[in-house]
């Protein structure tokens, strides 16, 4: 049993007349030595067939080849392949039941001749294996229903070039197409997947219509885009096209000096011998290619060699007509190296199309199992599997660099893309700003709100984060003094505790000093919560204690000023609201009543701004973040001193108007001091928070509570305990009367207006009205003073006018001692001195 299939070839491909005088004559090729490889391989596989004894036993496999010429003449070997034996083809409606000559077509070797005889061949049925189109039209199930290909589509040869670009990161490139439809469908498939290359070019080079033959149009169009190409930016060349138009083009980009580009060539012509013997192609550059893997068929060398050896034998005989065969033949056998050298890659195709037909006949699914002896596959599709590889024709890379073909440089690390042209591959590198990074899509995003990164950065960082750090030299200063403050301050409140009978602790507030020195010991321990990574603990203890030791002090100082201008400016005037005052302990009401309102405030404040840690942004530095106790400091340090201010203004004015007052009960000076420190703390804290955020108003902060609390312990409390250590004499209780006798008397003598005269004397029927804040026994009172009121009208004797002494109303100080003898003001004072 026999059965046949038919083979479309191109084993001509160069024209040598076109048209004769009377009718038309197809135009006459030169032998195609790919195309004769494959003539080769074909036959080679029937005859293996034919000669097995297990596929398809009792069956022998002919077949018809036919040269189509290219594309001059693949309609006419189609009808033929598809009449009858009568050499007709005949109209059907159904040609279920209809006997073509063939079984089988394979073939031909073009996509734009496969599609258009898929397209007939499909009407009857007839299976068709095409081993070299690599369109993707035959994959349509419906309008091909029997049409094969042994070869991947296009697109699979895209990707291999998009990967092949990829490895050596070209993305700016000149793309090249032949005006046919496997020109135009690459390029529509190259331009659809490789989204992040860019075109710099884009022409199309021309292919003549009916034969090779150009004409002076068209060699124009070619000149022009070998011009282009040498003008383009772009270093890489990929050539979309059939080897057909390819070899003037090469021969004209040689002429024009085309040097050091990269040419990228399709599977139609990677391997084309006849395109690499153009003299001097190595000069265009290089030359890399997707090809189909290679694969090796076992024998077809010993049957190439017989046929060579057949080629001889026939070559001898001069005799036989068949000289141009012989021609041809001993032309194949010269080639055989050139033949092999393309050959071979698509030589399998057609042996595995062969096998393909013959397995066909034996199974009743081609789509569902292909055993070949080389393994075992299954497909679904119309093609039926192939691997591409790269190949290197040319290898000309400068200096073995690899050449650089980017419309713009890579971009630095840390700089994002900013297009100058529709073309993403064409842009400039711009430095990515703070606080911003690039994500994987190259973007310029900003960073999150506890990040932070420099210029040109790709990633972002945590912020640094600063707080008053114990190791800081501000810091160790401020412990320091803190420490020393309250050292201090413990020692004073030992000594008032051993002097605390004595005339100096009662005159600086007696038993209400050690209230004052409690506040002060916590103000000193409450220090250190400035230092370290603010806590929430920390913050209402800056927030409240202070604010709260302070304000007691300062309340102290105020009740106590208040006082010493009762005793000696008030007391005469309002005795019964005096005697209140003392017989209720007014001070202490006071400082609760004030202590009250400014615990009132401080939970006021603690509520309408909690204190808790909030991070703060400098604009001046924002790459760290700072921690704050409080975002509202300002108004929260405003609502807390209020009352300290009105307080210290208070404390201020008592002691000014007791300026005159003892100097021993004369606080003026010193109480001057503490509200100065307090005045300039609080001015200096409002001018940095208004100048300033963060960490140094948090400085400025805990520098006015160390000055403060020193500025009370030392001011105010220091001189006391020098007069204690260094002057013992003037903490005794005659002292103290002493210097208030003095006071008494000179506040007389301004009555009476005598403060001008030098002379002056006092008689004992004259009261002087006395009061010493810390009293002495009555026996002494009677000492000096007499207790008689006289009357305003004084009779004043003869001898004191022959004296001199004038003496008005009022009151005048006896001196039981000297009787009734007048003693100049000199002596009295000497005499109150000793006493």
């Amino acid at each position: 049993f026999r059965v046949e299939f038919g083979a479309d070839a191109v084993s001509h491909w160069r024209s040598s007349c076109t048209h004769r005088s009377s009718f038309y004559t197809p135009p006459r090729y030169t032998l195609k030595k790919a195309s004769y490889s494959h003539l080769r391989a074909m036959r080679f596989a029937v005859e293996q067939i034919n000669n097995s004894s297990t596929l398809l036993p009792g069956v022998s496999l002919g077949y018809e080849m036919v040269d189509v010429c290219y594309l001059t003449n693949f309609i006419h070997p189609i009808l033929y392949f598809l009449a009858n034996k009568h050499s007709v083809v005949q109209l059907h409606n159904n040609y279920t039941h209809y006997q073509p000559r063939v079984l089988a077509v394979i073939g031909p070797d073009s996509s734009q001749a496969v599609v258009i005889a898929a397209q007939v061949l499909s009407l009857f049925l007839v299976p068709q294996i095409s081993y070299t189109a690599t369109t993707n039209e035959l994959s349509d199930r419906k309008r091909f229903p029997t049409a094969f290909q042994t070869i991947s589509s296009m697109e699979q040869q895209i990707v291999a070039m998009q990967l092949l670009l990829k490895e050596f990161r070209w993305n700016w490139i000149n793309i090249l197409y032949s005006d046919d439809d496997y020109g135009r469908q690459n390029l529509k498939l190259l331009r659809a997947r490789a989204t992040e290359i860019c075109v710099a070019l884009q022409e199309v080079i021309p292919v003549p219509q009916s034969s090779q033959m150009l004409s002076l149009e068209l060699q124009g169009k070619i000149k022009s885009v070998v011009r282009k190409v040498i003008h383009s930016t772009a270093k890489v060349v990929i050539v979309l096209s059939l080897e057909l138009i390819l070899p003037f083009f090469f021969q004209e980009a040689v002429r024009q000096n085309v040097t050091d580009l990269v040419w990228i060539a399709t599977e139609a012509w990677a391997t084309e011998p006849a395109l690499y013997n153009i003299t001097d192609l190595w000069r265009l550059g290089t030359i890399l290619g997707v090809a189909v893997k290679e694969f090796s068929i076992p024998g077809l060398d010993d049957f190439r060699v017989s046929l060579a050896e057949g080629a001889n034998e026939q070559a001898s005989d001069q005799t036989t007509c068949n000289q141009e065969c012989d021609q041809c033949l001993r032309a194949a056998r010269d080639a055989e190296h050139s033949m092999r050298a393309q050959g071979e890659r698509t030589d399998f195709r057609v042996y595995s199309s062969v096998y393909i037909v013959a397995h066909a006949l034996g199974l009743d699914n081609i789509y569902d199992r292909l055993r070949f002896y080389y393994g075992t596959f299954r497909s679904s599709s119309s093609s039926l599997g192939s691997c591409y590889e790269i190949v290197i024709v040319f290898l000309q890379f400068p200096f073995s660099q690899v050449p650089i073909s980017v419309c713009s440089q890579q971009c630095e690390y840390g700089q994002r893309r900013k297009p100058v042209t529709v073309s993403s591959c064409c842009f400039e590198c711009i430095d990515c700003e703070e606080g911003t990074f690039l994500n994987n899509n190259g973007k310029e995003n900003p960073c999150p709100a506890d990040q932070w990164s420099n210029a040109r950065s790709q990633k972002c960082y945590p912020k640094l984060l600063k707080y008053l750090e114990w190791q800081e030299g501000i810091a160790v200063v401020l412990l320091l003094f803190s420490v020393l403050g309250l050292v201090a301050t413990v020692v004073i409140s030992v000594i008032f505790a051993i002097h605390l009978h004595t005339p100096v602790v009662k005159s600086a507030g007696g038993r209400m000093c050690f209230l004052m020195l409690a506040s002060l010991i916590i103000g000193f321990i409450n220090v250190p919560v400035y230092m370290g990574i603010p806590t929430e603990f920390k913050c209402m203890c800056r927030q409240i204690v202070y604010t709260l030791c302070f304000t007691v002090c300062i309340s102290c100082l105020t009740v106590r000023s208040f006082q010493i201008i009762s005793i000696f400016k008030m007391a005469a005037r309002l005795p019964k609201a005096y005697s209140y005052w003392m017989k209720y302990n007014g001070q202490y009401i006071f400082i609760t009543v004030i202590l009250a309102l400014k615990v009132t405030i401080v939970v006021t404040n603690v509520i309408i701004h909690p204190s808790i840690p909030v991070p703060l942004v400098l604009e001046d530095d924002p790459s760290t973040v700072e921690l704050q106790c409080n975002k509202s400091f300002k108004l929260s340090l405003l609502m807390n001193n209020s009352l300290d201010t009105f307080l210290s203004i208070l404390c201020f004015y008592f002691s000014y108007i007791g300026k005159e007052l003892p100097k021993n009960y004369n606080e003026a000076k010193y109480i001057t001091l503490c509200m100065t420190c307090y005045a300039v703390s609080e001015i200096a804290i409002f001018l940095a928070m208004s100048v300033y955020r963060g960490m140094l108003v948090t400085i400025c902060d805990v520098i006015g509570v160390v000055i403060n609390l020193l500025g009370i312990s030392i001011g105010y409390f220091g001189p006391k305990c020098y007069l204690i250590f260094f002057h013992p004499e003037r903490n005794t209780a005659a002292y103290f009367q002493s210097v208030i006798q003095s006071y008494t008397m000179r506040q007389h003598v301004q009555q009476l207006g005598l403060a001008g005269k030098q002379e002056f004397y006092f008689t004992k029927q004259l009261e002087v009205l006395t009061f010493v804040f810390f009293p002495a026994s009555e026996q002494e009172l009677d000492k000096v003073f007499c207790k008689k009121r006289v009357s305003d009208s004084l009779q004043t004797s003869q001898q004191h006018r022959s004296e001199g002494t004038h003496m008005g109303s009022g009151y005048k100080v006896c001196v039981p001692a000297l009787n009734q003898s007048l003693i100049p003001i000199s002596q009295l004072n000497a005499l109150t001195t000793r006493l």
